[in-house]
């Protein structure tokens, strides 16, 4: 796991979404686009650093909470500010694109 997107449990999830703006990923192993995307948020991590908090969520091992934040297919990001969520992207899309999206949360 990269030292710029933190790993969410079922422990740490609310604390983790709680103030500021975090997009979670909400993902799992066997899914390739979730692979395709991994290296995308990696990049919008380092870029965007003090201003959003990147986190993953394995789907397989925490369904109750990817149940309550309706994801129904992967990979699914959730754009949360100060505990609300505030967007959904769902789906590859570019870095460009994703960028766009996530500046117009902040």
């Amino acid at each position: 796991m990269s030292e710029l997107i933190h790993d969410l449990t079922d422990k740490t999830f609310a604390q983790a979404v709680s103030s500021g703006i975090t997009v979670v990923d909400f993902w799992a192993p066997w899914c390739a686009p979730c692979r395709e995307l991994a290296p995308i948020t990696e990049a919008l991590a380092g870029e965007l650093k003090g201003k959003v908090v990147f986190a993953k969520l394995n789907v397989d091992d925490y369904t109750p909470l990817s149940e309550q934040y309706d994801v129904l297919s992967m990979p699914t990001l959730v754009v949360f500010k100060d505990g609300e969520p505030l967007d959904r992207i769902v789906g590859m899309l570019p870095i460009e694109q994703l960028r766009t999206r996530l500046q117009q949360s902040m």
